[in-house]
């Protein structure tokens, strides 16, 4: 099967347990599939990745201003600066 997302890369100026609290906080937008969060071992480095039934389905969310808004609110605060976002397609080997 093959889905749609993104992986995003950032350093937190928050602990790792109040940005993953947030994360999960914010309930499942339509056509999200699953989605992960890491702690690199440097504890400051935080790498997501976030999956979608299809593109259509990840830019509704990219485009709807209440994420944006979600996202300026409660994320960016937590971030040093800005995330860097990689899009593409998944194939899911199972």
């Amino acid at each position: 099967m093959t889905y749609y997302g993104t992986v995003m890369t950032a350093k937190l100026t928050v602990s790792f347990d109040e940005f993953e609290q947030a994360m999960s906080d914010r309930p499942n937008p339509p056509g999200f599939v699953r989605g992960s969060v890491m702690k690199a071992d440097d504890g400051v480095t935080v790498v997501g990745a976030f999956i979608f039934e299809s593109k259509e389905a990840y830019l509704a969310l990219a485009d709807n201003p209440d994420q944006a808004q979600w996202y300026g609110e409660v994320v960016a605060p937590m971030l040093d600066g800005e995330a860097a976002w990689i899009d593409g397609h998944w194939k899911d080997n199972e």
